[in-house]
């Protein structure tokens, strides 16, 4: 067992050669396969949406736990799916920008397309299998939610971020859909107010999204791909992703003062000490070279890795508000 490669997965994309490959289990492949560094940015939703249900009395351990695995490995099986479009399509060939910040199994070698079907099929056949149970539990409604997860998983990749729908897409699924629709599963009811809480966090991973799209822009261009930082223009897109973190913010204050959120959410205020390297790096364009300073394991990473960082902390700090609100209120 490769368990220090599991440890590192789990924190970044690690890139690795063939031959390392090889010496890897089976655990360690699928975590660095689906890019697992990411997938905390679901398990984040999934937690959001049990802390809402607590607060609410409504908490149910067994139901939370199959909507956890549930979105994590929908999610898990959404970037293998990626991982083959693009390569079915042309788009990694030619040192294409996902290359360059991890391995894409299939387009170097790594592993078969029978493989990567074996992957795609173990990780969809488990977030099925975890969602049947909380359909059965939640009806029509369920149902509606897990067919919608499942379009999503399918088709994100080809046609949707193809049309700059991608953006709009992560934010959905990340709010309404998974925090929203998690709360349902859950409690079987529907609130509105979680629906518009779960946007002050879908905000972030979706700032995660626009700036990778910022950071490959030109290559995006080029192979005609037309995400929304592709129909915006750089300069509109940075400034489209200080807009959105400002309303991350903005969602949280609004609800303290409409009472739906206690003082303690006010906690993720914090995560402003992030902003000055924040703004820092987005008002200006990404530089061609990689800076003396900046990370290696990052590049070409820029935009894309410093919303993680700060929606990582953010997203932290929302969660702890939620918990002493739900420990203390």
């Amino acid at each position: 067992m490769n368990v220090g490669m599991w440890w590192k997965a789990v924190r970044v994309i690690p890139r690795i050669d063939k031959e390392e490959w090889q010496r890897l289990d089976v655990v360690a492949r699928w975590l660095i396969s689906t890019r697992a560094a990411v997938l905390l940015m679901t398990f984040i939703s999934a937690a959001l949406a049990g802390l809402f249900a607590l607060r609410d009395g409504q908490f149910n351990l067994g139901r939370w736990a199959l909507l956890a695995l549930g979105l994590v490995f929908a999610h898990a099986t959404n970037n293998l799916v990626n991982d083959f479009t693009d390569y079915k399509r042309g788009v990694d060939k030619d040192n294409y920008f996902r290359t360059q910040y991890g391995p894409q199994p299939i387009e170097q070698g790594l592993m078969t397309q029978r493989e990567l079907f074996a992957y795609i099929a173990f990780s969809g056949l488990v977030a099925v299998a975890a969602g049947i149970p909380l359909v059965v539990y939640g009806g029509t409604t369920a149902l509606i939610l897990m067919a919608l997860g499942i379009l999503f998983v399918l088709f994100y990749t080809w046609p949707l971020k193809y049309i700059g729908l991608g953006e709009v897409a992560v934010l959905l699924i990340w709010g309404p859909l998974m925090i929203g629709g998690g709360y349902f599963v859950i409690t079987g009811a529907w609130d509105w107010n979680v629906t518009l809480a779960s946007l002050a966090y879908a905000l972030g991973p979706t700032t995660v999204l626009f700036g990778k799209h910022i950071d490959k822009l030109a290559s995006d261009r080029a192979k005609k791909i037309h995400t929304l930082p592709v129909i915006l223009g750089e300069k509109a897109a940075r400034y489209t992703v200080l807009g959105m973190i400002a309303a991350m913010y903005a969602v949280v204050i609004y609800l303290v003062i409409t009472g739906f959120f206690s003082p303690f959410l006010l906690i993720v205020l914090l995560a402003l000490r992030t902003l000055p390297r924040v703004w820092a790096m987005y008002r200006r364009p990404k530089p061609a070279e990689r800076p003396a300073d900046y990370s290696p394991e990052a590049w070409p990473l820029w935009f894309s890795a410093m919303s993680f960082y700060h929606n990582k902390q953010y997203g932290m700090l929302l969660m702890l508000g939620l918990i002493l609100e739900v420990s203390f209120l």
